[in-house]
């Protein structure tokens, strides 16, 4: 298919009976080009597809390549689509601090959302490419069919899946995340980027926090969310503290499947251990 974007495949690869490419092109929203990989599983589609949004410090292979996601994705039916976490390049508009070596924060640490604030403004809107530039780039290239995606993501793409999910509930048809952060007003990663790309009016914060969007917007769009965490998780206490969003979600009488395996750290072994419940979470909603 032509493609307006400039979409190339960068590299491609059989895997699970289904192919594997990773891509590149033009972002409208970002003015840069974006990366992102596409698992599409075998046979002639049009499929069902869920994004994956991964977290601090990602690229678009951290999940491609850890996540064993897709022998359960071929038997699922189901395409994985998952971008890079951010702008990338030495060219951004902010100097010195877009090319920052703070780990939470500019490269790597998109957060998801439309910053407003200089020098972020011009290329860090995450928000906008997931919701837009993504998935018109994958509905002209890919077999997707078309219907609503369903959305998944760790830890800051956790955040993003869940506040995208909220925010744009006639976008996506089903939501989960791995140790997201659901509180990112009262967290420190959440203030620091918050602060940088949003400004410093905390009611604006609201907006983008997963535990504000669901108590205002109460239940009726998902018939249910998927939070999978780990107890020895080193962040749990001071960064992402879920059961906030499980108490927010009982108030608002929306519900959630929270479930809490002990053991389990951070990392992509946790997520591969129950990746493919979330899968056929996923695949049960979406077909």
């Amino acid at each position: 298919m032509s493609d307006p974007m400039h979409m190339k495949i960068r590299a491609q690869h059989r895997v699970a009976g289904g192919t594997l490419a990773y891509c590149e092109h033009d972002s409208l929203a970002t003015g840069t080009r974006m990366r992102f990989s596409v698992f599409t599983p075998p046979g002639e589609g049009p499929f069902p597809m869920m994004i994956w949004l991964s977290g601090l410090t990602c690229t678009e292979d951290n999940f491609t390549t850890k996540a064993g996601a897709y022998l359960a994705a071929a038997e699922s039916g189901l395409m994985i689509v998952a971008p890079d976490t951010s702008p990338r390049g030495p060219d951004l508009k902010g100097g010195d601090v877009a090319d920052s070596s703070d780990y939470d924060l500019g490269q790597g640490a998109g957060f998801y959302v439309d910053a407003t604030q200089s020098p972020w403004a011009p290329h860090f809107r995450m928000e906008t490419y997931v919701t837009e530039d993504l998935l018109n780039v994958v509905r002209q290239e890919f077999p997707w069919n078309g219907d609503m995606p369903g959305l998944s993501g760790h830890s800051m793409g956790g955040h993003g899946a869940l506040v995208l999910a909220l925010r744009c509930p006639d976008l996506f048809r089903s939501v989960s995340a791995f140790a997201p952060i659901v509180n990112p007003s009262t967290c420190p990663w959440g203030e620091k980027a918050f602060s940088a790309y949003l400004g410093e009016n905390r009611d604006v914060w609201k907006a983008h926090d997963a535990c504000e969007l669901i108590r205002s917007s109460g239940p009726g769009a998902y018939d249910d969310i998927l939070i999978d965490q780990g107890l020895a998780d080193q962040f749990l206490h001071g960064q992402l503290r879920p059961w906030l969003f499980d108490q927010a979600c009982k108030e608002a009488g929306q519900k959630l499947t929270f479930r809490q395996h002990d053991g389990y750290d951070h990392s992509y072994f946790f997520m591969a251990t129950f990746i493919a419940d979330h899968i056929r979470w996923h695949a049960a909603r979406l077909k």
